[in-house]
């Protein structure tokens, strides 16, 4: 048997509204949204009683996918601080190539985002930055200069 694929990234978040609107707001798609509960939800994650709403997002191109999740029961277990390092165990951040950081990080400000370092340039080929978004998720943007 051989991989056939990486389907998608899961996050849980503390707004379904507001993730779903900033990663709009980056480029992606609702691919749809649906409510989660019951035996397999709870047979499959491996907690009793699970009851959540989510919203799977979709890139442009169709090939890369995030689903968002808020979770009602059991309540979501804070990680940490929303504002830990991006150099924290765990999963460290979802990057996105884009054509201009500079207007999507304006866009993305008028969401919450917070830049956590500066934009920077990497030789001649890109730049890139990391920014803060809902649920303190981590998010790393690339724009292709060269």
């Amino acid at each position: 048997m051989a991989l056939q694929r990486m389907d998608n990234v899961g996050i849980v978040v503390e707004d379904l509204d507001a993730a779903v609107a900033f990663f709009t707001e980056l480029g992606l798609e609702t691919e749809g949204t649906a409510q989660i509960e019951g035996l397999f939800a709870d047979q499959a994650v491996g907690l009793d009683g699970v009851r959540s709403d989510i919203a799977m997002m979709r890139t442009p191109d169709g090939h890369g996918r995030l689903e968002l999740a808020q979770y009602h029961h059991p309540a979501a277990i804070g990680g940490g601080s929303q504002n830990t390092p991006p150099n924290t165990l765990g999963l460290h951040r979802v990057m996105f190539a884009v054509d201009d950081i500079d207007d999507t990080i304006a866009r993305l400000r008028l969401h919450g985002a917070e830049l956590i370092g500066e934009v920077a340039r990497y030789k001649d080929i890109y730049r890139l930055c990391y920014l803060r978004g809902p649920s303190g998720i981590i998010l790393a943007l690339a724009e292709r200069t060269g």
